[in-house]
């Protein structure tokens, strides 16, 4: 939630969704035709014989009761949670292979003499992360000086200080703010101002009295008594309530998480001029002059609540918000402090509240530490894409991504609820998406950044600086295009509006997503629909609102607007059904774009499929159709296995619905029916008018 970098205004994860009367099933003959992509294989697939796990399938249950479960069940079944994980699927096990190529890369750097500037950087790193020795001797000690002022605090003027300075000390605030872009003028860039300041995942854990989140109060109250106590604070247990009971406050002011989605809601731009008269009784002055931003304009994503947020900064007790920081201050640099204090705060946010059993091992953490893109993650990426990285798969994902815009374009063109006015700015939009693959062109520098051996804390601090005086340096030049919000390293994938550009890092592109020896029906059923899905996020029901040029502005007419609007309640009405957890559903409004991308991207990636082929029917391998393998792909991307406070988690606080759902947006595809001979009295059997066909 708060940003110091030049951020990047992301939809990650994957695909986008379809309209009512148009089905998947592609006349060839009638249209173009797209290069064949690995439809030749030269090698062995990775997975089984043709790029699908077999073994993993669970043949007693019918496709059409569980597709999840057919596709995954066995290994569901079988598979035993690590006690190091909350979760794990197809997008764990890659991330631990990208994990452990890391891993080697670090390994090497650290064993050499013969270290470059970046090299030597990383080596300092780490090497700080895991001298556990000297951490422990530390103890506190790298956040006191933070925690005296916290202590010395004495107004709301002192107290605005330490919120200014909340990213760079790593402690929470009720008002956060970033450099975002201007969704008027993306060449532009602006602060954009939110609310914040929660240590639970989501305002429910506070509103709602189930006996379930009555206990993870409990737990959050006791955890936060044993947290001041690093502190030397006194009489623990009641502070602690008093803690609670702000947070409880601020949790009252937010907006609802599918409020928070609404864009043209959270597009309120100000003038830094006008920030006195119109969010009155808060020093903006003061809270700017710590951050090194000019800020001559801002964007409020959220009004009332940033309102609530400064009404509460004057009418709570100020004693109960020093605790707060205080209490927030340990909390947010605990992984940097000692193992006394990082194993206190893993009880509660690890196992308590996520069913994590044991810490990650050190060294993961270490590599997390480093990897993002405000630390050393893209000097890290340099040389992972040199080692693992070959440039023909990026060549090969290129011309795939070419196989999916033709393969959306035609279905635009076949639209029957889309006139032709909104037909020719859609398609304006899909000519302009910028596809970014594997790495960036225009690698991050690092040029006075100091990095020490035996410094953790004192390394993110200047890390943090360092990204800091770096955004706020270009906060007035124009948007820099080259730059990537995800690093080479990460297993995922985006879509950003402001730029209409789909990103793909290097390490999603690894079987079971992307394997150049595999069938063409089981790449275009898991990368194919990932590509369809970032672009599909260009069409789902918030990136719909910007335009080719990434111009938040309308561009469709009433009646299409309106026709859209009707298939995408649908579609959120479909996915609220789902109840993964007594009492628990699937919040079909706050995970619509993602559905709608999974809906759309597998119908996008299902028609360039269908158009690679050239009106040739596909082999039959192993016993299953080109249409089943397809589909067999789709669903194991989405094979993963929770503990039950990781799904609660996802559903309260997450953009995606879980993984065994997504696996079910084939029910939406009528070429799915008939690939496995899905009928009426089928657990997931959709009437063809029930089925949900947008893009």
């Amino acid at each position: 939630m708060k940003k110091s970098m030049l951020a990047v205004a992301l939809t990650t994860a994957f695909l986008a969704g379809c309209g009512d009367k148009q089905s998947d099933t592609v006349k060839v003959e009638k249209q173009q035709t797209v290069a064949p992509v690995a439809a030749e294989p030269k090698g062995q697939a990775e997975l089984g014989s043709f790029g699908v796990d077999l073994t993993a399938r669970n043949l007693e249950i019918k496709p059409g009761d569980d597709f999840f479960m057919y596709a995954s069940g066995t290994w569901y079944d079988n598979y035993v949670m690590p006690a190091d994980k909350t979760r794990f699927g197809a997008f764990t096990a890659l991330a631990e292979r990208s994990e452990k190529q890391v891993k080697e890369i670090i390994d090497d750097i650290i064993s050499r003499d013969d270290l470059n500037a970046e090299e030597q950087l990383i080596a300092d790193f780490y090497n700080a992360y895991m001298d556990v020795e000297t951490i422990n001797k530390k103890g506190i000690t790298p956040i006191q000086g933070l925690l005296n002022d916290i202590s010395a605090a004495k107004n709301t003027d002192d107290l605005t200080k330490l919120f200014g300075n909340a990213w760079l000390t790593g402690v929470s605030s009720p008002i956060w703010g970033g450099m975002w872009f201007n969704r008027l003028d993306p060449n532009q860039y602006e602060m954009s101002m939110g609310a914040g300041g929660l240590g639970l995942p989501d305002r429910s854990y506070y509103l709602e009295e189930s006996e379930r989140f009555a206990k993870t109060r409990d737990a959050y109250v006791a955890h936060i008594a044993n947290t001041l106590k690093f502190a030397g604070v006194e009489d623990t247990e009641a502070r602690a309530k008093a803690i609670l009971a702000l947070e409880t406050k601020i949790a009252e002011g937010h907006w609802p998480r599918e409020k928070r989605r609404n864009r043209d809601l959270t597009l309120n731009q100000i003038k830094r001029t006008d920030l006195a008269k119109e969010y009155p009784g808060f020093n903006w002055d003061l809270y700017f002059e710590q951050t090194g931003y000019k800020v001559p304009q801002l964007n409020m994503s959220q009004p009332e609540p940033i309102k609530a947020m400064i009404s509460l900064v004057n009418s709570e007790d100020i004693n109960v918000w020093k605790d707060y920081l205080t209490f927030h201050a340990i909390r947010g640099n605990a992984s940097l402090l000692s193992e006394e204090i990082y194993a206190n705060n893993f009880e509660f946010f690890g196992k308590e509240l996520s069913g994590q059993q044991e810490p990650r091992p050190r060294w993961k953490r270490a590599i997390s530490e480093m990897s993002g893109t405000e630390s050393l993650g893209f000097a890290i990426g340099k040389v992972y894409v040199k080692r693992y990285f070959p440039e023909s798969s990026k060549a090969q994902m290129a011309e795939l991504v070419e196989n999916l815009r033709t393969a959306l374009g035609e279905r635009i063109d076949g639209l029957d609820w889309m006139g032709e006015e909104t037909k020719v700015n859609a398609k304006a939009k899909l000519a302009a998406f910028n596809p970014k693959i594997g790495y960036p062109d225009v690698w991050q520098e690092f040029n006075g950044l100091k990095i020490a051996k035996d410094d953790l804390m004192g390394n993110v601090k200047n890390t943090r600086q360092f990204f800091r005086a770096e955004s706020a340096s270009k906060e007035l030049e124009k948007t820099d295009r080259n730059r990537w919000g995800m690093t080479p390293q990460r297993v995922n994938a985006y879509y950003n509006s402001s730029f209409n550009e789909i990103v793909f890092p290097a390490a999603i592109l690894q079987p079971p997503f992307f394997d150049p020896n595999a069938d063409a029906a089981v790449n275009y059923g898991a990368i194919g629909a990932v590509i369809g899905h970032e672009m599909g996020h260009g069409f789902d029901d918030q990136g719909s609102k910007s335009d080719a040029n990434g111009i938040q502005r309308n561009w469709w007419t009433d009646a299409d607007r309106a026709a859209f609007e009707a298939k995408a309640d649908k579609l959120a009405e479909q996915y609220s059904k789902y109840e993964p957890i007594p009492d628990n559903f699937v919040n079909g409004r706050n995970s619509l774009g993602e559905n709608i991308g999974d809906v759309g991207g597998l119908a996008m990636a299902y028609h360039a499929y269908k158009l690679s082929l050239n009106g040739k029917e596909a082999e039959v391998i192993d016993g299953l159709t080109g249409d089943q393998r397809f589909f067999l792909a789709w669903a194991q991307v989405w094979k993963e296995k929770r503990t039950e406070q990781s799904m609660l988690n996802q559903l309260r606080a997450g953009t995606h619905a879980p993984g065994r759902f997504r696996a079910l947006a084939p029910r939406n595809h009528d070429a799915w029916y008939k690939a496995f001979d899905v009928k009426e009295g089928d657990a997931l059997y959709l009437k063809p008018e029930d089925r949900v066909r947008i893009w």
